[in-house]
């Protein structure tokens, strides 16, 4: 698991690594955003990196391997994600717009409380992921293994789960608005409590 130095200000939130300071202390997020994006294209195998509150734009984190990372309430614009594994990565109250997820391999991440908007999925393992509340529109996630992932409280709009592995996907309270499980085996998806 990562380890979390707090903040040198003293506010109490993580510092982001190579740094003191956290993203609401820093002189220009903006450079360290550039910074970590230039620490991940530097290595093929990410290891306990703590980036909270950091933007992203068009930054390729494809290919490569993430272990216990902390990206908490980072935003990211037009980045590519394709052909990546992750492992216990923390992406809580991020904001994802128009990102490419295809084909990756990501198991026990939590995307809580996050906003996505026009972004792919597409034949991905999802495996243990956590999308509780998470805010969810013109996305596909087709041709995906969704095994024991959770949309508790999460707000579906204008996506496609379309051929995909729901066998224990908890859509439990989940508002749903134009949204396709086309050839999908939602019989062994739970979304209602059982009595």
């Amino acid at each position: 698991m990562f380890t979390l130095a707090p903040c040198a200000a003293g506010c109490g939130r993580p510092a982001i690594t190579g740094s003191q300071l956290c993203a609401l202390h820093v002189a220009d997020t903006e450079k360290e955003g550039r910074r970590i994006g230039e620490y991940i294209s530097q290595r093929r195998v990410i290891k306990n990196l703590n980036a909270p509150g950091l933007h992203f734009e068009s930054v390729d984190f494809s290919q490569r391997q993430y272990f216990s990372c902390n990206f908490t309430e980072a935003s990211f614009d037009m980045c590519l994600f394709t052909g990546s594994l992750m492992r216990m990565v923390f992406f809580d109250f991020c904001r994802f717009e128009s990102c490419d997820f295809s084909k990756t391999d990501l198991q026990f991440l939590s995307f809580a409380g996050g906003r996505f908007l026009n972004c792919t999925f597409e034949g991905s393992e999802l495996v243990h992921l956590n999308y509780g509340g998470a805010n969810i529109k013109g996305c596909t996630f087709n041709n995906s293994n969704l095994y024991n992932s959770r949309f508790i409280k999460a707000e579906l709009c204008q996506s496609d789960f379309v051929d995909c592995n729901l066998k224990k996907t908890n859509f439990i309270r989940t508002r749903q608005e134009t949204v396709a499980f086309k050839s999908s085996n939602t019989a062994e998806a739970i979304f209602e409590l059982e009595e």
